[in-house]
């Protein structure tokens, strides 16, 4: 995996400063620190940082065409390569390295725009022709890779890997987004495209972006998305066994590497599958690692060390320490910006163990928003069903004001907390899944924000995101809907984004097998019941792993990282929240209630209420703060 960088003057072809470039290109080093490479010429610098994993020999980059004329710098990798090589070299171009970055340089030239509906794989790059006089950005379909942009008051197009490169160039426009601000504090994570910044953007997934000297304009071109068509035919037992057929063959293609291989092995049903599927590609242990929570509730080794056990892994386990705030102070640095989710701390640890062993692993990522895992779409489809035979001019008033009237209980059983489900029926479809997944509700937010922030929003809210998406989202279909919505904002902005950077800050590749696009559009395809079946999630890919798995991995309760924010901030943590959330810089910014900040810091810490998740987002906005 890798890093890249590059400034594009639109305006004119003037001198590029190579130390700027250097500089912007070194603080991804994290990214790759077994090369760094730059290009400069009139008007254009592109830059590269590599972690080899394949033709650890050659493949340096920028790589240039045969030509010389085409320019390419690539994060990523892309596993049908081999096939793509075969099918360039019938059409006469020939190739000096055995790596993915050549095929890409002549997919260029064969294909033009449209070699991105070639590659299978995960990518961001960026390709500088220059009998065109134009730069080409393309980020993968899933978002699995990163690409961020902007364009500064002098007229340079400035592209990067990670947020913190663009940072160190001086002209990054810096005034903060007030839409970005209310985005995160509902979703815990800023969605594409937007960042903390007003223009600074994330290239979204399965978006590309042609530019072109002397451009007055430029716009992103989306060329891949999701289709839920329900269009495949078949038994329930032909379906799983082609759906594991599939799975093999996306795990297979990605365990093509010249570097240590290895796993993520969490013990949940996910994790499990890749490791079962890997175990059957080779005769050689697979090497895997998992961490072990002391709370019962979060710990799942038990399980990891079952599935290690049934597969002969080379497996290694490592325990958190409850106590295991040290990283909260870090999190800002490698982020860039306000993040919220703070499995991020576990995720960072289980990177650590696994460089230890091996420079490229699999995950079992993305398994749950493709095929209905998440037992929130459980709970959609219940509370649609519920909105669908009651007339609105009913179902609003009453659930509103049942949801008003009923209790917050943070302390009682789950049964008991019914305030958020009739919150949630009492808003249309879209309104309710966004309360069911936001982090700061409604109601928080607004008491939250200091009446400047409130102004200046003009009554922008984040639930909008979801509005915008709904415009190619599949319809009469609520599971369909909201697993379309969580694949368009959720997985890129919170799951592969932690992943990324987690990773990449330990120069590690993470693969992920249940992203392969392929894969995706044929589950896509599948039947909703398929996937969640009453209160089933996974239907489908269960009952095909039924041969591999032993029930009590595939059919016992879901479990997550989980961090014991409630206990650290009434505990260990509670001078620091108070330094932080009440201190100079949260004051000074403008942006929050104070009088607001002070009761959810002292309602929490005396147990009032459970605010921990307010906490830790303000927590992590603080720390930004800090940090810019």
């Amino acid at each position: 995996m890798c890093g890249i960088v590059g400034i594009f003057d639109i305006t004119a072809k003037r001198e590029i400063n190579r130390d700027l470039l250097s500089r912007m290109n070194e603080t991804q080093f994290h990214r790759g620190p077994d090369e760094g490479g730059l290009h400069i010429e009139a008007g254009l610098g592109l830059g590269h940082r590599r972690l080899s994993i394949i033709d650890l020999s050659s493949g340096q980059q920028p790589m240039h065409s045969q030509d010389g004329n085409v320019v390419l710098t690539y994060n990523g990798e892309v596993y049908n390569f081999p096939e793509l090589r075969k099918e360039l070299e019938a059409l006469g171009y020939r190739f000096k390295t055995h790596c993915d970055t050549e095929v890409i340089v002549y997919a260029w030239q064969a294909w033009g725009e449209d070699c991105v509906l070639r590659l299978r794989g995960m990518f961001a790059f960026a390709i500088w022709d220059r009998n065109k006089q134009t730069l080409f950005l393309a980020r993968d379909r899933l978002g699995i890779k990163p690409l961020y942009y902007s364009q500064t008051s002098k007229g340079q197009f400035i592209f990067s890997s990670e947020l913190k490169a663009l940072k160190a160039h001086p002209d990054l426009p810096r005034d903060m987004d007030p839409m970005a601000i209310e985005e995160y504090f509902g979703f815990g994570y800023i969605p594409d495209p937007k960042t903390i910044y007003k223009d600074v953007y994330k290239l979204e997934p399965g978006f590309c972006l042609s530019i072109k000297h002397g451009a007055k304009s430029y716009q992103p071109r989306q060329y891949w998305d999701v289709s839920f068509n329900n269009s495949l035919q078949g038994s329930e037992h032909e379906l799983s066994e082609e759906l594991i057929a599939r799975v093999r063959e996306a795990v297979k293609i990605r365990t093509v590497a010249d570097v240590p291989l290895g796993a993520f092995l969490s013990g949940g049903v996910d994790s499990s599958a890749i490791v079962a599927m890997m175990a059957g590609l080779t005769d050689d242990p697979v090497n895997t690692c998992s961490i072990s929570f002391g709370d019962p509730a979060f710990n799942e080794s038990q399980f990891a060390a079952q599935v290690a056990e049934q597969y002969h892994t080379s497996h290694r386990v490592e325990q958190v320490d409850p106590e295991d705030f040290s990283l909260v102070g870090q999190l800002a640095g490698i982020y860039d910006e306000p993040y919220a989710d703070s499995s991020a701390l576990p995720t960072y640890r289980v990177c650590e163990l696994a460089k230890r062993q091996a420079t490229v692993v699999l995950s079992g990522d993305g398994g749950d928003e493709h095929l209905a895992g998440y037992r929130r779409y459980r709970w959609h489809t219940y509370e649609d069903r519920m909105r669908s035979i009651m007339p609105e001019a009913i179902r609003k008033p009453l659930f509103g004001f049942m949801g008003n009237v009923y209790p917050k209980a943070d302390w009682a059983p789950k049964i008991f907390r019914a305030k958020s489900t009739f919150e949630s029926i009492g808003r249309d479809s879209i309104e309710g899944y966004f309360h069911s997944v936001s982090v700061n509700s409604n109601a928080i937010r607004a008491a939250l924000f200091s009446e400047q922030l409130k102004s200046e929003l003009q009554g922008y809210q984040a639930v909008d995101v979801f509005r915008r998406h709904m415009q190619n989202a599949p319809s009469g279909d609520a599971q369909s809907l909201v697993q379309y919505l969580d694949i368009k904002t959720y997985l890129p902005g919170d799951i592969l984004t932690k992943v990324d950077r987690a990773s990449m800050a330990h120069s590690l590749e993470v693969r992920v097998p249940l992203l392969d696009h392929e894969l995706v559009e044929w589950i896509a395809s599948l039947s909703p019941d398929l996937k969640l079946n009453k209160k089933e999630g996974k239907y489908i890919f269960k009952k095909g792993l039924e041969a591999y798995l032993p029930n009590d991995i595939l059919y016992r309760p879901k479990m997550g990282f989980g961090v014991p924010l409630a206990s650290w901030f009434r505990g260990p943590l509670k001078e620091q929240v108070q330094a932080s959330l009440l201190g100079e810089s949260m004051a000074d910014c403008g942006l929050f209630d104070q009088q607001f900040l002070a009761r959810v810091v002292d309602q929490h810490q005396r147990g009032l209420r459970d605010y921990s998740t307010t906490i830790w987002s303000l927590l992590m906005f603080e720390s930004f703060l800090d940090c810019s």
